[in-house]
């Protein structure tokens, strides 16, 4: 099992069956997944807020969306988040690898490291932090249906430790 495998079954226990993802150095083992799976329509996208639109617009048609993308694009897609999802109520899961934590060998990563939990709290977005491998599956099903839940988005935040197994 790796993390990438770990995370790709919650996506399949949680019956999500849209993903658009940003590239990701974390992510790219996930994103092939993603893509080789003929039951889950792939989307790449080169910017967050694109791929925020693209997830609502999927939902409203009947899809499980999710978006793989970098912490860093949480910024990019504040906007999108508050005046779409959170106005209209509609669900997304976010499945963030969370740069900028322990570990983080670039320094320009550091400041949104250290934003994103509060950015998700000022949102009322809540998060999940798996505390191992064996927990990744169980929490992004668990950010599914507190996506549908609460009809709002969630996140699932994957920080460097989680990436090295």
């Amino acid at each position: 099992m790796t993390p990438s495998k770990a995370v790709y079954n919650g996506i399949k226990d949680a019956g999500i069956d849209l993903i658009v993802s940003v590239p990701c150095i974390n992510l790219r083992e996930l994103i092939s997944l993603v893509d080789r799976d003929p039951e889950i329509i792939h989307v790449p996208v080169t910017r967050e807020e694109e791929g925020v639109g693209i997830c609502a617009g999927a939902y409203m048609g009947g899809r499980r969306p999710a978006i793989l993308m970098q912490n860093s694009g949480l910024g990019n897609s504040i906007n999108a988040l508050a005046s779409l999802n959170l106005l209209y109520g509609i669900p997304l899961v976010m499945i963030m690898s969370h740069r900028g934590v322990e570990g983080e060998p670039v320094c320009a990563q550091v400041p949104m490291g250290e934003l994103t939990p509060k950015l998700l709290d000022t949102l009322g977005i809540p998060y999940f932090i798996p505390d191992s491998m064996a927990n990744a599956a169980e929490d992004v099903k668990m950010a599914w249906e507190s996506a549908l839940e609460g009809k709002m988005p969630s996140a699932v935040l994957l920080p460097i430790s989680f990436w090295r197994g």
